[in-house]
């Protein structure tokens, strides 16, 4: 606290006999940190308020009053002073929160008296003094202090200011103030007048950038007799709407308020001096003039209301300064047509759906070839737009009428569908989720599609997704609704194609509840077959089952000169074992032996009298559980489907026996054997090069292919066996790739033959394939697959 005053010190004298002058001082620092946001209060204004907690006197002026000053004479930093003049302005009472979060209340008056005018502030405290006074009255103001301010200077009331009302006779040479209220077509630019008029829109408060800090505005429309005008309320001001409560309809006096000339029209805004009156004034009564879509032409300022027929996603943009802009495009529809409508910026945030009522109020009809609908409406900074407003029951009833058709359609009745590109909305549930694959387009940039099927209650439908359509987060299972979907006859069905005009939403509770459960899904469209059921040329099958065997994957040259992949694998359930190529993307599928999985609409084919399948891009695949597949173990399965037979009962074309043995011998002594990587067929060594007979060309380094021949022995007789590819690397314990590695270090051929004697008086437990070999005129087994080797 600064230096002690005498006129503190004589404040404390009337308290001395209650409390120590210690004390004093301490509640002083007190009161001043709890008002330190008033910044009116002085420290004599601190000590009398100590005082008034142990004693009771009548508030007396610090200072005797004296003559009034002249507006003319005042100087910064005077204090105590009086003033008398006349009202000029009154401005609205304006709320502030201080630095250490506490609200507080100020409004300006302007005194005016033959020498000049002057600013006079009324804080929280003081405001209760301006219910007694309005435009125009002779005050006179006690004990206000002269400070620097904004624009001026300015006075300021305290604690202690007090101010009354006088006679306005008495006081013939003050400034006159002018009442006159100026009709809105008379008013000019530059000029500051007095206007009544009934609100005719009030709009959403924008925000906007202001030198790096958020600005505020609003433009209400307002209407008299004479005709309409904008007026526009800045940054604190819009506050005003908040606290009048304004609404369409109501009659406001605006006092105070500024004109200008911009593009050639007229408005007003609302001075920091100036006041809003809302009231009961003669003003024309509020007739709101609702445009049918129908009727519409290249127009300003209209009000339009309708059901919303179609909504676009919001696009963003970059403008020529480098900033970034969003538009938003929708569709509106009446009993009489339809209309584009376009948001920009913030507006496109706008929380409106399909089906929704939207009422435009200052919308801009301009003519658009490219719309479709001829017309747009286009909004502005000043448009208000409220979605679904109260409305009269009739139009409401009208409204839906027009909306019946806009419902989403049964999947089942797209097939009724008879022309491309017709648009279309869908809810149903995703079944089948395809991964993106990527193309490159005409003009050279990349492109991306994803496919999935969706079904509801009555059938299952594709859709391709394209480019950020692609990338929608979901799943198998959940609940999608899709708009302005466009239709693409097929051969047989109709699917559809998501693009740029599409959306896909989350539907509504109603509309999840309708859907019937993913496993409903499937089995309404896949019909569940066991393996031995399968049948040639089988569609929409859907199958459960284990991995028996997986290949290694093997790539391929398709005809068009691209590289292929396919792997194979074997599944099996308790009905028989089926053959399954992977083929691309599915080959890199992460499976292991022994998982159950779920295959769903794969191609079932005959091959050399055999039932395969074809597991591509429009197959899915994926794991389940042991509870989901509702088949044996593995161990059970391999129990039931590969039957034991001894040597001496195994016949031409068994399949899948298993056959335990001893191994006796060894037929070869050549374990790896050069592959041609194109055609896969055995390649030649000529003239110091790798030749291929089948594709006729120099082969650089071919693949090697492991197969191991063994005799096997058990105590009914002997048969030759075969390994190939995965079955001899299971039995030798070493991969292709290791072996080569041998033979390039050792250089020789020869140096795995101890690894292949070694298997010599192994015993081996194998499931294979026989066979009647032709040349040796015997009974042969291929190796699928070698379940035990021990000795």
């Amino acid at each position: 606290m600064r230096e002690i005053s005498q006129e503190i010190k004589d404040a404390y004298g009337k308290i001395k006999d209650k409390i120590s002058y210690e004390e004093f001082l301490k509640k002083m620092e007190e009161y001043k940190e709890e008002n330190a946001d008033v910044s009116f209060i002085d420290d004599i204004s601190i000590a009398q308020m100590v005082v008034g907690n142990y004693i009771t006197e009548k508030n007396e002026p610090t200072e005797e009053v004296k003559d009034f000053w002249k507006v003319a004479n005042l100087e910064t930093g005077t204090q105590h002073i009086n003033l008398l003049g006349r009202v000029m302005s009154i401005s609205n009472v304006k709320k502030f929160t201080s630095k250490k979060g506490r609200e507080g209340k100020l409004a300006n008056l302007i005194l005016a008296d033959e020498t000049g005018r002057i600013r006079v502030v009324f804080w929280t405290e003081n405001i209760k003094l301006l219910d007694k006074i309005q435009e125009g009255d002779v005050v006179q103001i006690n004990d206000v202090e002269v400070k620097q301010g904004f624009r001026e200077d300015e006075t300021h009331l305290n604690l202690h200011s007090s101010m009354e009302k006088l006679d306005p006779k008495e006081y013939p040479d003050l400034p006159p103030y002018n009442d006159k209220i100026t009709p809105l077509n008379e008013v000019k630019g530059d000029e500051e007048v007095n206007v009544v008029g009934r609100i005719t829109r009030v709009p959403r408060i924008r925000t906007f950038d202001r030198n790096g800090r958020d600005g505020k505005v609003a433009s209400l429309e307002l209407q008299d007799k004479s005709g309409t005008m904008q007026l526009t309320l800045w940054n604190k001001d819009t506050q005003i709407i908040e606290d009048l409560e304004l609404a369409e309809g109501d009659a406001i006096k605006v006092l105070g308020a500024q004109s200008r000339v911009r593009n050639g029209e007229v408005s007003l805004n609302h001075s920091w001096i100036g006041r809003i009156v809302k009231g009961d004034f003669e003003v024309p009564e509020y007739q709101e003039n609702i445009l049918k879509i129908g009727d519409a032409h290249e127009m300003r300022n209209v009000t339009l209301l309708g059901l919303v027929s179609k909504v676009y996603d919001t696009i963003t943009f970059e403008r020529d300064d480098g900033t970034t802009g969003k538009v938003k495009s929708l569709e509106l529809e009446d009993d009489t047509g339809p209309i584009r409508v376009t948001l920009w910026n913030d507006d496109t945030d706008l929380d409106v759906k399909k089906m929704d009522l939207l009422k435009i109020i200052g919308g801009n009809i301009e003519f658009d070839d490219y719309s479709g609908t001829n017309y747009r409406v286009n909004t502005n900074w000043n448009s208000k737009l409220i979605v679904n407003p109260p409305i009269d029951n009739d139009l409401k009833v009208l409204l839906n009428e027009v909306g019946k058709y806009l419902k989403p359609v049964k999947i089942g009745d797209l097939n009724n569908i008879e022309e491309d590109g017709e648009e279309v909305d869908v809810v149903g549930r995703v079944v089948n989720l395809y991964e993106p694959n990527e193309f490159q387009r005409d003009d050279g940039s990349m492109g991306m599609v994803r496919t999935i099927e969706i079904a509801d209650d009555t059938g299952m439908v594709r859709v391709s997704l394209w480019d950020n359509k692609a990338e929608h987060p979901m799943k198998e299972g959940d609940a999608l609704k899709i708009e302005n979907a466009r239709s693409r006859l097929g051969d047989y069905q109709v699917d559809l194609s998501v693009g740029r005009t599409s959306r896909m939403v989350a539907p509504s509770e109603e509309e999840i509840k309708a859907l019937p459960s993913l496993k409903d899904v499937e089995s309404m469209i896949y019909q569940t077959k066991k393996i031995q059921e399968l049948a040639e040329g089988d569609r929409d099958v859907s199958l459960s089952g284990r991995i028996l065997s997986i290949g290694e994957p093997t790539q391929f040259t398709k005809s068009d000169g691209s590289s292929g992949l396919v792997r194979s694998i074997e599944i099996a359930d308790e009905s028989g074992v089926v053959r399954a190529s992977l083929w691309d993307d599915q080959a890199n599928a992460p499976l292991k032996e022994g998982e159950a999985i779920k295959i769903e609409n794969p191609r079932v084919t005959l091959r050399n009298d055999n039932i395969e399948l074809s597991v591509g891009r429009t197959t899915l695949i994926n794991k389940i559980s042991d509870e989901e597949a509702s088949v044996p173990s593995l161990e059970e399965i391999e129990g039931k489907l590969y039957p034991s037979k001894k040597i001496e009962d195994i016949e031409e074309g068994d399949q899948n026996i298993k056959v335990t043995g001893e191994v006796v011998d060894i037929r070869g002594n050549k374990i790896l054997f050069e592959m041609c990587p194109n055609c896969n067929k055995r390649v030649n060594w000529v003239d110091n090069a790798y030749i291929c007979d089948i594709c006729g060309e120099e082969i650089k380094k071919p693949n090697m292919l492991m197969i191991i021949g063994l005799l096997l022995e058990d105590d009914t007789g002997t048969i030759s066996i075969t390994f190939f590819r995965k079955a001899a690397e299971e039995v030798l314990g070493m991969t292709t790739s290791e072996a080569e590695e041998i033979i390039a270090t050792t250089g020789d051929e020869g140096s795995l033959e101890e690894k292949v004697g070694d298997l010599v008086g192994q015993q081996i437990t194998v499931i294979a394939d026989a066979s009647f070999d032709e040349y040796n005129e015997e009974v042969r087994l291929n190796a699928r697959k070698t379940l035990d080797v021990k000795l």
